[in-house]
């Protein structure tokens, strides 16, 4: 069996092969709330043999969202309409995840087809923005965001802890949380946003806090059996890749002492003046070396929607789970026809029964 064929288990969850679908925002929901299109998309890539299926970046209150579009879990309305889709992933075959987020700065914005820039100020739609500190994204972002208080991080920080239990209540199997790409712990994490002088800024020990309080939080509510994971920014391409990558590192190190279990590893896209070599599976040797010198399972996307070059990622030991993203969007059935071209033991076990049923009825029919 290929090595990206091989079933992955993480506390009590099995996945069926390697392949992960990653979070992929549609930005089509209304007030938080998912619909119909949200159902549709989620059981067609889980259709297609995908051992995991990370529903979308959920922001934990409204001003969370990056958009208005974006999907919530701050009310319990919100969940029920999560529950039938992470009902129909697992019914599909797939494991049903989740990605709970908070925007930051970064929230307020136009959905990418419209613009993907922040709501002009005086629109309706808009909504003021928090961070760390009062410190703009720039380029397309410029909006100065309100510098959270004490009790904004304490606020925050529940909201995230009451959005996981409603993921659980809702039948979430697996959890991440959005740690990365220049929104909310992001910033605080990086000391390009965060010029705090109290304890949630100036060194590691203080930009980290934030994240290591909110995992600690969501620690207590989502079970323990379950996976309860990361994507978290560790690079940035910014010339200080080096000090970058050590920090993450050490506070990966904390994080999986605190109860992490896998990490999914990313850019931190904090500002937007950077050398990013953008290629086929080039965080592959930086996602290794975090697995390596944290000691945690790791996960990576960016660029892989080859097979091959996959089933390497996973042979290699650079990840454990291989995050593949805009080829499911081009193909839903990508899992399937990547088992085809790896030749893996019986590749039609990826689709449903029936449909398995048919293609053996209609080849053994041609063949005759």
């Amino acid at each position: 069996m290929s090595a990206l064929f091989s079933p992955f288990q993480l506390k009590d969850i099995t996945l069926r092969n390697r392949i992960a679908v990653p979070p992929m925002c549609q930005y089509s929901a209304d007030e938080g709330m998912t619909n119909d299109w949200h159902l549709a998309h989620y059981t067609s890539l889980a259709r297609g043999g995908a051992g995991l299926v990370i529903v979308e970046a959920t922001a934990v209150s409204p001003e969370g969202r990056i958009t208005p579009g974006c999907t919530g879990l701050w009310n319990d309305a919100q969940a029920e309409g999560m529950a039938r889709i992470a009902a129909s992933i697992k019914a599909a075959g797939a494991v049903p995840g989740i990605q709970i987020a908070h925007a930051g700065r970064k929230a307020s914005a136009n959905r990418p087809w419209e613009g993907d820039d922040h709501i002009a100020a005086g629109d309706a739609r808009a909504w003021e923005t928090i961070a760390p500190s009062a410190v703009a994204f720039g380029a397309n972002l410029p909006q100065v965001p309100h510098a959270m208080t004490l009790a904004d991080i304490a606020r925050v920080k529940a909201d995230f802890a009451a959005a996981a239990q409603r993921a659980r209540n809702a039948g979430f199997e697996y959890l991440e949380l959005h740690f990365a790409h220049g929104y909310l712990a992001q910033t605080f994490f990086s000391s390009h946003s965060n010029r705090r002088d109290d304890q949630y800024g100036g060194d590691l020990d203080g930009r980290s806090r934030f994240m290591l309080e909110t995992l600690a939080a969501v620690r207590e509510v989502w079970p323990e059996n379950l996976p309860l994971t990361a994507r978290f920014g560790v690079i940035e391409y910014d010339g200080r890749d080096e000090e970058t990558l050590s920090e993450s590192i050490a506070v990966t190190r904390a994080m999986r002492s605190g109860g992490l279990d896998l990490l999914n590893v990313s850019v931190g896209f904090t500002i937007p003046d950077t050398s990013i070599p953008w290629g086929g599976a080039f965080l592959a040797p930086v996602a290794k070396r975090v697995k390596r010198e944290a000691n945690i399972p790791v996960a990576s996307s960016w660029g892989i929607d080859d097979p091959i070059e996959a089933d390497r990622a996973v042979a290699d030991g650079q990840m454990d789970l291989v995050m593949i993203g805009r080829a499911h969007l081009a193909n839903p059935h990508f899992t399937y026809q990547a088992a085809q071209k790896l030749k893996a033991d019986r590749p039609s076990w990826v689709l449903p029964a029936p449909y398995a049923h048919w293609l053996e009825r209609y080849r053994s029919s041609a063949a005759a």
